[in-house]
């Protein structure tokens, strides 16, 4: 629906118009209820849904998902989304997978984020999809634009020819705004103060399998800084000094290395180079504290100033995974094998039958990425001593 107050309207008639839309509210309400509450209840354990209309903090009146109220215990935590205006309708999909199989039971806020104000489209659809608080915000300008010490001509020249080179996005300024806004400003815009946790969800992806948890809670209870589905091998050429500028950080803090860290994940010499091996970001459950603290701080400040997100390509998934492999312990850092999860071209499709139906999945064992050979999921069960699952040797490399 359009702007309840007109623009040009005096602030008189917008409380007018206000107060109009809040009884509008208020009847429907009352109507709900005469109609009989149980529409909004549960009955025989089955949870109901329906549609409220709202008016938000800037005026606009919007259709909103309704479910009935989560009364369990929550944790601080969001899911956030960094998207454009036209990437509306790829990314609906990606929030009714999410809330149809997991978000409607627990109902926690989504924050979308974008380098530009969101259209008023943007901001009713999605609203009306998503069962918590919805919260849009703008970029500030420093977090999306090359900072004072980037030699533009060299940066240019880089991409030029990277884009020679046909290496996926080298030419892409954009995508590297993307990607260090990502890795070291997200957790830093003020719609993220609100929260410990949040669950990063991007245009394109689905969840194949319910969630029945709160994947949230799991992680507090159980100490868990950093949650992941998929893992990967990087591209060489997007990050060729970005372990050569690290291993300078790590022999300048020794002190933000715990003993029991994971360097094993990301490094098959003790730390005299690089597998390549990181966590895909676009799915990833995760401590916002952690971010915000001291060794992760000192670590992206460190990268941003040796100019590797423009100078070469640095991707958020290997600067986070190599940030979580190197400050926190192994015990904090887990594998979501349960959820099933989907971002072309990779699937996490849990191999145990038992799992997938009593999760009501969809996806196909068969192109379950987890213990693929390009997958390094395959190395974290080895150097965390965990059991794979029965029959894993049968679908590595099984992809149909």
């Amino acid at each position: 629906m359009g702007k309840l107050t007109a623009r040009n309207s005096n602030p008189q008639q917008q409380r007018l118009y206000k107060r109009i839309g809040l009884a509008i509210i208020v009847l429907f309400t009352f109507f709900m209820l005469y109609n009989g509450s149980s529409s909004n209840g549960t009955s025989n354990g089955v949870l109901k849904q329906n549609t409220e209309t709202v008016i938000d903090s800037d005026g606009y009146l919007r259709n909103k998902v309704s479910y009935t109220p989560y009364k369990g215990k929550k944790v601080k935590a969001t899911f956030v989304t960094l998207a454009r205006n036209s990437d509306l309708y790829e990314l609906l999909p990606a929030i009714k997978s999410v809330e149809d199989r997991f978000n409607h039971k627990f109902q926690y806020d989504w924050v979308f984020l974008n380098d530009v104000e969101f259209s008023d489209e943007f901001k009713n659809v999605t609203s009306a999809l998503i069962s918590g608080k919805t919260k849009y915000g703008v970029i500030p300008k420093e977090h999306w634009s090359f900072p004072d010490w980037i030699d533009q001509d060299k940066a240019a020249k880089v991409r030029e020819e990277m884009r020679e080179k046909q290496i996926i996005y080298g030419d892409s300024i954009s995508y590297r705004h993307m990607c260090r806004f990502e890795s070291g400003f997200f957790y830093r815009h003020p719609l993220m103060d609100d929260y410990d946790w949040y669950w990063r969800v991007e245009p394109g992806v689905k969840l194949t399998c319910d969630i029945d948890y709160d994947l949230f809670k799991f992680m507090e209870d159980n100490g868990k800084k950093y949650a992941f589905t998929i893992s990967i091998h990087e591209y060489l050429a997007t990050i060729p000094t970005l372990w050569d500028v690290t291993r300078k950080f790590m022999q300048k803090h020794p002190e933000y290395l715990p003993e029991d860290n994971m360097l094993d994940f990301i490094s098959d010499d003790n730390g005299l180079s690089y597998n390549l091996c990181h966590f895909w970001s676009n799915f990833e459950v995760a401590s916002l504290d952690f971010w915000r603290g001291p060794a992760y701080s000192a670590y992206f400040d460190y990268l941003d100033h040796a100019g590797g997100f423009f100078y070469e390509r640095w991707g958020d998934a290997p600067v986070h995974s190599i940030g979580a492999a190197l400050f926190l312990k192994r015990d904090e850092i887990h594998f979501f094998g349960d959820v099933g999860y989907y971002h072309p071209p990779f699937y996490s499709c849990n191999i145990d039958d038992e799992v997938r139906l009593a999760n009501k999945c969809e996806c196909n064992p068969d192109l379950d990425f987890t213990f693929n050979g390009y997958s390094c999921t395959t190395k974290f069960f080895t150097i965390n001593d965990m059991t794979k699952p029965n029959g894993w040797q049968e679908h590595v490399n099984k992809r149909v």
